[in-house]
């Protein structure tokens, strides 16, 4: 059973201007399946207290199913916080809180 709350508690705590990925939540999470973090986050239903748009792929990447308005927007909150990119990628090394 995938508990939300212990995922929102987590993701609620990354700080503004870095990023975790769903593998990282996953773990401190005690789930096996990443996707089981995604599932979490797409229904959750105040991006200002569970801040969602920090999450992101191992590789870096942002994934398509952001749900408060796709992608690009994700990327446009992640650039405001001083997010860097290489090549639509987060650089990790930078920004990965770990």
């Amino acid at each position: 059973m995938i508990n939300f709350t212990n995922i929102y508690s987590i993701v609620s705590k990354i700080p503004q201007g870095r990023v975790m990925t769903y593998k990282q939540i996953a773990i401190l999470s005690g789930l096996k399946n990443p996707r089981n973090v995604g599932f979490a986050l797409h229904r959750n239903t105040d991006g200002d207290k569970v801040p969602c748009h920090r999450v992101i792929r191992s590789d870096g990447k942002l994934a398509s199913g952001y749900a408060f308005g796709g992608m690009r927007k994700q990327k446009e909150k992640l650039e405001k916080e001083g997010v860097g990119f290489i090549n639509d990628r987060v650089n990790l090394r930078k920004f990965l809180l770990s």
